[in-house]
């Protein structure tokens, strides 16, 4: 008696994890909500802030390595912006009308920040053909006290960008 209790329960269980896999496009709790579970190996994008020295140098426009622009981030928490919400806003906004970018140059408060030169920068990661883990960091709007620089390139890295996926 005991063994065909077991059983049914066995049966209902995996009846039902079935039934929540099968309607939530193959993820179920608790593995949806750990990345590594739920997007391993998928490119991914993410935004930092880089402190420019320099607005006039032309390479800043360049999509470069994270490791040559790791030196330069700005950490959000002693500003008391919320990374996170940065880093949703920066990775996953693709229409970068006016609007946008003054609400992204409100959040960071440029304009009380005399001096200081802020690049937004979407960094993204994807597995190369050599199974290596490929990191760059696309910089996108240059913000001043009193001026918003959009990369002239960011039309096409958008582009590419969007080829990846």
């Amino acid at each position: 008696m005991k063994l065909r209790t077991f059983q049914r329960l066995l049966f209902i269980s995996f009846f039902c994890y079935a039934a929540l896999v099968s309607t939530h496009k193959g993820e179920f709790w608790p593995f949806t909500i750990y990345p590594m579970f739920s997007q391993a190996g998928q490119p991914w994008s993410r935004g930092v802030v880089v402190h420019i020295d320099d607005k006039n140098d032309p390479q800043i426009w360049q999509v470069k390595p994270l490791d040559e622009v790791k030196d330069r981030v700005v950490s959000l928490a002693d500003h008391n912006i919320d990374d996170i919400d940065y880093a949703n806003y920066i990775s996953k906004t693709r229409d970068w009308n006016k609007e946008r970018i003054q609400g992204l140059r409100d959040v960071f408060g440029i304009g009380e920040r005399p001096g200081e030169q802020w690049m937004a920068t979407r960094v993204t990661g994807r597995m190369s053909e050599s199974d290596s883990v490929v990191i760059k960091a696309i910089p996108m709007f240059l913000f001043t006290a009193d001026t918003t620089y959009k990369n002239p390139n960011l039309f096409e890295e958008e582009k590419n960008l969007s080829q990846l996926k």
